[in-house]
């Protein structure tokens, strides 16, 4: 059996909420609610030198960062949002927000390869989002810019994107269109495998 006090900072650690010292006598199987406290206040002493500390909010127990690094916590956040874009992820991104909502299939056909881990990249740093799926074969997610993104790069609405010349065409329906061909060749995507043309 493993200490009880590391099964708690486990618990701790892994739990969303607090953890009351009722649940937690009753998950570690302890004699009485108090045993369960005295276990806490076991674990704080071991926490007491370090960047963590538990703490005690809303009747229950959390595991938290102290308070005096949160300076250096504002610094990490700043860094990540700083972190700049690739030029595959700017390329997709642009795609995105003059063409939204665009499908994945009509990006990879812009770009000419495989576009699924660049914008689950932009998902992920909230530049773009899921508004619904295209109502078409398979029926694709389609993308779309967010506020995010608008903030990002100080743009009051999608209406103070730079003018392009000309206007950014799917090639498979600029090659139907221009040669009438029920289908037009696209470049592979990543690994070579061919991209989906969507109908």
């Amino acid at each position: 059996m493993p200490d009880p006090a590391d099964v708690l900072e486990a618990l701790l650690f892994a739990s969303d909420t607090p953890l009351e010292p009722e649940r937690i006598r009753e998950v570690l199987e302890l004699p009485s609610v108090e045993a369960a406290r005295a276990l806490v206040e076991e674990l704080s002493v071991r926490y007491a030198a370090r960047g963590l500390q538990i703490v005690e909010v809303g009747g229950g127990y959390r595991m938290v960062t102290r308070a005096e690094l949160q300076p250096w916590l504002v610094r990490l956040t700043r860094s990540r949002t700083k972190q700049r874009l690739s030029r595959p992820a700017l390329e997709t991104l642009a795609i995105v927000a003059y063409k939204q909502p665009v499908s994945r299939p009509e990006v990879d056909a812009i770009r000419g390869v495989n576009s699924e881990a660049v914008l689950e990249n932009l998902l992920e740093r909230r530049l773009i989002r899921i508004p619904g799926r295209k109502d078409a074969p398979g029926r694709p997610y389609l993308f779309e810019t967010t506020r995010e993104f608008l903030v990002a790069f100080g743009l009051r609405d999608l209406g103070d994107l730079p003018k392009v010349e000309g206007e950014l065409q799917v090639p498979e329906l600029a090659a139907v269109a221009e040669h009438g061909e029920a289908e037009a060749q696209q470049d592979p995507g990543a690994g070579g495998a061919r991209v989906p043309a969507e109908s």
